[in-house]
């Protein structure tokens, strides 16, 4: 992805090369990037030779979330600004005759403990008109308005906005405040959006057909006027199904239709119809009723990657256990469903096993060796194997 173009339709080609050389970041980086600026505040001066953030990306990606969820993480404040709902005397104050002089009443959601700490987002920044922008000026380059407020040092002060290309109301910024940015653009990242997920307990409905059509995590090439599939709205879905007792199957498929789109929708109840007709994969991990595969290619596909799902889920001390049922199936049945479930497997230690714990379970597992020997050849070749968990079965081949 690019970031968005701070200048005119007339801009000339190497600004435009320019701006698609911009850097991206995940939500993990942009978390730990704002931490960073956290401790700076700390030091002495550290809030005036910092700049602050822009965050730009498309709507519903997480852009204020990660911030207000890190304010909640570190127990400080967080003030959310959204300068599209403002006029200029909201920033500025009112003000008021005193006599002969004038007082100024200003906002009370300003900070005014100069010992607190927190984060202070103008949200929306793009979709403000100029004018708000120029009232805005003072706060985010100086920290001040004038004589009549002072920004306390530890509040770290930020903004996001929409890009041009997201078809969201987006005003360009004048080239004096977005000078004072250091601009980062948001990467939809689906494994740190399915990490967050989980730790969340969202419905693993979405979860489970997020990983499985990864293509419907975000998608703005229909019709954005209405529902359309982001990280918000999935999110949304989510809730809907944990909320779903009463509510008939017609009803909760209007709803989902309505947060994502006819296209996602379509594609995610014919997920759900498919997976009410799967076995308990939980119980047969546990060994509480046998491994049957379904004679249906689509139904056996959706067995093997459910497998792997519901492998490393449940209490840590079940690992063992899950493990032994699951690479027993592998060498029951043939090479095309083990293969198809341990690739699933090694995809989740892949992107979600940092520490790395999951893929030292399975590798010194005494079934994984039998496994690998009726197996092995046909996981090596697997087009579909995680270039970084191929090592391990070839060694094993030497």
């Amino acid at each position: 992805m690019s970031l968005p173009r701070l200048m005119h339709d007339d801009e000339s080609s190497s600004s435009r090369k320019e701006a698609a050389l911009a850097p991206s970041a995940t939500i993990t980086q942009v978390r730990e990037l704002l931490r960073h600026q956290l401790r700076q505040l700390e030091q002495p001066g550290g809030a005036a030779c910092m700049a602050p953030l822009m965050i730009w990306g498309a709507p519903g990606v997480g852009k204020s979330t990660v911030i207000r969820e890190l304010c909640a993480q570190e127990g400080i404040g967080f003030i959310d600004i959204r300068l599209s709902q403002r006029e200029p005397v909201d920033l500025r104050g009112l003000p008021v005759p005193h006599g002969d002089q004038v007082r100024w009443l200003l906002s009370s959601e300003w900070p005014r403990d100069p010992n607190s700490r927190g984060i202070l987002l103008f949200d929306e920044l793009t979709s403000a008109d100029r004018m708000l922008q120029v009232a805005a000026y003072e706060m985010i380059l100086d920290r001040r308005l004038g004589d009549l407020y002072q920004v306390p040092p530890g509040w770290l002060i930020c903004a996001a906005g929409n890009r041009r290309e997201d078809r969201a109301v987006s005003q360009p910024l004048s080239s004096a405040l977005a000078n004072r940015f250091c601009h980062l653009e948001l990467k939809v990242d689906l494994p740190g959006w399915i990490a967050w997920a989980q730790q969340r307990e969202l419905h693993p409905m979405v979860i489970a057909f997020l990983k499985y059509r990864p293509h419907c995590f975000l998608d703005m090439s229909g019709s954005i006027e209405r529902g359309w599939p982001s990280p918000r709205s999935w999110e949304r879905v989510a809730h809907v199904l944990t909320r779903s007792d009463g509510l008939d199957a017609i009803s909760l498929e209007l709803l989902v239709h309505g947060l994502v789109g006819t296209a996602a929708a379509t594609e995610f109840l014919a997920f759900m119809r498919l997976h009410q007709e799967l076995p308990d994969l939980d119980a047969m991990l546990l060994g509480e009723i046998p491994f049957d595969l379904p004679e249906r290619m689509d139904l056996r596909h959706a067995v093997a990657t459910g497998l792997a799902q519901h492998l490393w889920s449940g209490p840590v001390e079940q690992r063992e256990l899950r493990l032994t049922h699951f690479l027993r199936a592998g060498l029951t049945f043939g090479s095309d469903f083990a293969v198809m479930s341990m690739v699933a497997a090694l995809k989740h230690i892949e992107q979600e096993d940092p520490q790395g714990d999951k893929a030292r379970a399975l590798f010194s597992h005494p079934l994984y060796t039998h496994w690998t020997e009726h197996h092995g050849a046909a996981l090596v070749t697997h087009d579909a194997l995680p270039a970084a968990s191929a090592a391990p079965h070839q060694r094993r081949r030497r």
